[in-house]
């Protein structure tokens, strides 16, 4: 049993790509879902798919790497709020990730979304990830 099913997403990625792996298998939610779409469309991942196997689901994830350099595109994974010590934050206090060059993923009461979209919306909430 996971205790932290958001940790366990990032470090199935993060473990992926050191090894280099081109495709990565995550059991599925619908928080690991959101969290997939809007790592395909900040460009951070090149596919996915979500597969149901009658039981929980899988969610298939090709990396995408640099192709001249082969590192992948994802440089830094991080969980920021964890089951121990939630982190919460006001539209307003967002902190910018990489000197906002990287995104910070927010769980709000309007969905699951990127800091700069919660910040248009005006609404704060948890903090779930880093990602440059």
């Amino acid at each position: 049993m996971v205790t932290d099913p958001i940790a366990d997403f990032i470090t199935r990625i993060r473990n992926a790509q050191m090894a280099n792996h081109r495709i990565v298998e995550i059991p599925a939610s619908n928080l690991k879902k959101r969290i997939t779409e809007i790592l395909y469309d900040k460009g951070y991942i090149l596919k996915y798919k979500f597969e149901d196997d009658n039981k929980q689901g899988l969610i298939k994830i090709a990396l995408k790497y640099d192709p001249s350099t082969k590192l992948p595109v994802i440089q830094s994974l991080e969980r920021v709020s964890r089951p121990g010590l939630r982190t919460y934050s006001k539209p307003n206090e967002f902190k910018r990730v990489k000197n906002g060059l990287g995104i910070a993923i927010i769980s709000t009461s309007k969905g699951v979304m990127t800091d700069k979209e919660a910040k248009s919306q005006n609404v704060g909430g948890e903090v779930l990830c880093n990602i440059y």
